[in-house]
């Protein structure tokens, strides 16, 4: 079984287990993880999944599309290793990975 932690703002932590083939954003919601709002569904659309990437696992989580970074372009507390969880697909790489949730959601 593999897990990844999401960070709230006030620190508290959420142990969640990956599935892979599914996104972040889905299994933050599947697992109740609170700040990961998904308004819009997945669809890249509204930028209420956000979340902030150590740097280290970057590259593990695929390249942002023109389209995430101009959603990410209005979150008021945008990081230089933001990403929507929405795009973001889960694979086994990922296991261990620990993901920061801003304070406000845009």
């Amino acid at each position: 079984m593999n897990n990844i932690t999401f960070v709230e703002h006030d620190g508290t932590e959420h142990v969640v287990e990956i599935e892979e083939g599914k996104s972040l954003m889905q299994i933050a919601m599947d697992n109740g993880v609170p700040g990961i709002d998904a308004d819009c569904g997945g669809a890249c659309a509204c930028g209420t999944c956000h979340v902030i990437v150590k740097k280290s696992w970057m590259d593990r989580t695929g390249s942002a599309s023109a389209e995430e970074l101009q959603m990410l372009d209005m979150t008021p507390e945008k990081a230089d290793t933001s990403r929507l969880s929405c795009q973001i697909k889960m694979s086994d790489a990922m296991a261990g990975m620990v993901l920061h949730l801003p304070e406000f959601q845009m």
